[in-house]
């Protein structure tokens, strides 16, 4: 008796965050190497290759990140197989949610802990090991979205409506600090990815 091919299939996601300020300068970095560890004015440009985050358009010595895991929810999963099969309908997911909670990201999350702005993103599909097998989630985030004073950004999530709507994934990640009166804006991305 022949042993049968086992395929299995998973969705992971994974982070980025960048800050600059009024003048375009990056203005912190989140150490690429090790998750969560927050770094001012950091010149590491990620040499050896290794745990780097995608740096899509950004020159790599520009570039401010933090890259880290997340958690892909139960009801982001039912969301999932709502959007493949026929005769079945729901809502892609095409927006960004960032926050200030600190409880760790679990599967039964439903939607952020302290969510302070949320807004389209742009949308791209990239290859990271099969063809076609990334989404990636980008917004630009800045006072111009009513964000006023500071905040320390600490949780992002992906959503599939401007407000209410199913979130697909969350990260808790170390405190990104932004002062949106001073004109510093926040890039987040957010990458989906389809693998085996």
């Amino acid at each position: 008796m022949s042993k049968g091919v086992k395929d299995e299939a998973s969705v992971i996601g994974w982070v980025e965050l960048i800050v600059m300020d009024k003048y375009g300068n990056i203005k912190y970095r989140v150490g690429s190497s090790k998750e969560n560890v927050l770094s001012k004015n950091s010149k590491d440009e990620c040499k050896d290759g290794k745990n780097c985050a995608f740096f899509s358009s950004i020159p790599t010595k520009l570039v401010d990140i933090l890259w880290s895991k997340n958690v892909i929810t139960n009801v982001g999963i039912a969301c999932i197989i709502r959007l493949v099969f026929a005769g079945l309908t729901e809502n892609k997911f095409g927006y960004l949610a960032i926050g200030t909670g600190t409880t760790t990201e679990a599967v039964t999350d439903t939607a952020l802990q302290s969510e302070i702005a949320r807004k389209a993103a742009t949308v791209t599909q990239e290859t990271t090991s099969i063809e076609g097998d990334t989404a990636k989630l980008e917004a630009i985030f800045s006072s111009a979205d009513g964000l006023i004073g500071t905040h320390n950004v600490s949780e992002l999530g992906v959503f599939n409506a401007p407000s209410g709507g199913y979130m697909i994934a969350r990260k808790v990640v170390a405190a990104v600090p932004v002062n949106w009166d001073a004109g510093e804006t926040l890039a987040a991305r957010y990458f989906i990815q389809m693998t085996r």
